[in-house]
């Protein structure tokens, strides 16, 4: 276990977005020596990057080429290191025992002024709960939700099985701009959402108790750990997300993650990620929502769905006006480099679980 260091300098910034900056920086240490890198820093931990700085980076994973976004991180400027931030509260701490572990304050925590709403919480009222195995889910989640109520306030429990910081996410960022997406909530090791929990059932409670979401989607940050085996893979929360959904007497509703073009058997019709998270993990009741979408395509898709549903409840959803939903998307919708019109079905899916969760609503 180890990091791969590099020293660099940079040469100019990239774009920008809520919470990060890309950068373009070529190396001075390490037998890559000249090449350029791309790089993305997050102010909040290191400082604000500028051209000339010396930066220090972690290219472990831009080595394997690994990760979303394919980028190098900035660690710190060394030369130029931000200033202490000034004293408050807050003793969540996010990224453990890491070198960048850092100190936040809780919306459970009991220096919050939302403590005393979340100390005995225990019910979100029927709060309907979308949860997804992967963070792309989430714009084409909000677009099946606005598709019937534009009006609908929706948070975003993000979990701790992909990217860590909120910032990383361009989603959120547009998402949030636009107004499709009320509020962040970073749950776990994950943090820079616009409230911090401790746990996913504190994430929810914050959502439906704090911020008075209408809706709240669960799912990980951009990035998915996969090994190709049946349990290990960090999608598996997904299930333990709709038990939480389901014992806080919310309404889970199970985003279930579909491909017509993944080359990777496992994941084309009814992925096997969705087939243990929801076959196997949630053991409350959910709702499974399908699209009534024509084709021998889709005709599968729905027999597999009805297949998870011994315990579960399988629900039929017109999809007259979810592809015109899914255009007017704010936000690029992506999931492992494919479109919407390369692999439709993948958005369709979680469009429907959306616009299922928006007829639940009062």
């Amino acid at each position: 276990m180890t990091i791969k260091w590099r020293s660099a300098t940079v040469n100019r910034l990239g774009a920008t977005w809520a919470g990060s900056v890309e950068l373009y920086a070529t190396l001075t240490h390490g037998p890559e020596t000249g090449t350029e890198v791309k790089a993305l820093a997050h102010p909040d931990l290191v400082g604000t990057p500028a051209p000339g700085d010396r930066v220090l980076l972690n290219v472990s994973a831009l080595a394997r080429g690994l990760g979303t976004g394919g980028y190098a991180l900035v660690v710190a400027l060394p030369d130029r290191l931000p200033q202490d931030p000034p004293p408050g509260p807050g003793h969540l701490v996010k990224a453990r025992y890491t070198p960048l572990q850092t100190m936040v304050l809780g919306a459970d925590d009991p220096e919050s002024g939302h403590h005393d709403t979340l100390a005995d919480a225990d019910d979100l009222h029927g709060t309907p709960v979308v949860v997804a195995d992967l963070h792309s889910a989430l714009p084409a989640v909000l677009a099946g939700v606005r598709a019937d109520r534009p009006d609908a306030r929706v948070a975003y429990v993000m979990t701790d099985g992909g990217a860590l910081p909120a910032a990383f996410s361009r989603a959120v960022a547009g998402l949030r701009e636009a107004g499709w997406l009320h509020t962040c909530i970073t749950t776990g090791q994950a943090f820079g959402g616009d409230l911090e929990t401790a746990t996913v059932h504190t994430g929810l409670l914050t959502a439906a108790l704090v911020t008075g979401a209408d809706v709240v989607v669960v799912a990980q940050g951009p990035g998915n750990l996969g090994t190709g085996s049946r349990w290990g893979f960090s999608g598996v929360a997904a299930g333990e997300a709709l038990n939480a959904a389901a014992v806080l007497h919310g309404r889970p509703v199970a985003a279930l993650r579909v491909s017509e073009a993944d080359p990777r058997p496992r994941h084309r019709g009814v992925s096997h990620h969705t087939r243990t998270a929801v076959g196997r993990v949630a053991l409350a009741p959910a709702d499974v929502p399908v699209p009534t979408t024509p084709g021998a395509f889709y005709d599968d898709v729905r027999a597999q769905a009805r297949g998870l549903c011994g315990r579960h409840r399988y629900v039929e959803v017109d999809d007259t006006g979810l592809d015109a939903a899914l255009a007017a998307s704010p936000v690029r919708l992506s999931t492992m480099g494919r479109g919407l019109d390369a692999d439709r079905a993948s958005f369709l899916v979680a469009a429907a679980a959306g616009r299922h969760a928006a007829a639940l609503l009062p």
